[in-house]
């Protein structure tokens, strides 16, 4: 397994960065190689991605999701990956999106570019798209989701 840990300082309140965060089918927007993402429920999405020519469909599922603070993911079926995105007030109108990632790289191609570094690029990238995203907006949000998901086991 490998980790990836990212963050990025976004000019928008906590609340906005969380709100937008929760709007899964925008992240094709601002995620290099995310193709598309359905929202199938509450807690699952399904994920269509093209990395390096690679083709990947998988299903992930939210396991704890807190607003303005945190959401946490696994894969359920495919990619082996699980995950944290956290949110922290830094000011009124300024808040740090960090990322954290666990995965398990598939094949040559996936684990020279974890051994080289190409994933963590990758997703600073993806923050800083995010921070890009959200801050062209005037720091209002495409939706929003503030429904809680328990830990298991909570």
């Amino acid at each position: 397994m490998s980790t990836v840990t990212e963050f990025v300082d976004v000019n928008v309140p906590v609340r906005t960065a969380y709100n937008q965060w929760t709007q899964f089918e925008e992240f094709p927007r601002f995620m290099e190689g995310v193709s598309e993402i359905r929202q199938l429920d509450d807690t699952h999405t399904h994920w269509k991605t093209e990395i390096a020519g690679i083709r990947r469909e998988f299903d992930a599922e939210i396991t704890e999701q807190l607003p303005d603070e945190r959401v946490a993911w696994h894969a359920t079926d495919g990619e082996k990956q699980a995950g944290v995105v956290t949110f922290h007030r830094i000011d009124d109108t300024h808040t740090r999106v960090t990322v954290q990632m666990d995965f398990d790289p598939q094949g040559f191609v996936e684990t020279a570019g974890d051994k080289l570094g190409i994933i963590d690029r990758r997703v600073k990238s993806d923050l800083h798209r995010f921070k890009e995203f959200i801050e062209s907006r005037g720091g209002i949000e495409t939706g929003a989701w503030r429904g809680q998901v328990d830990r298991p086991g909570s």
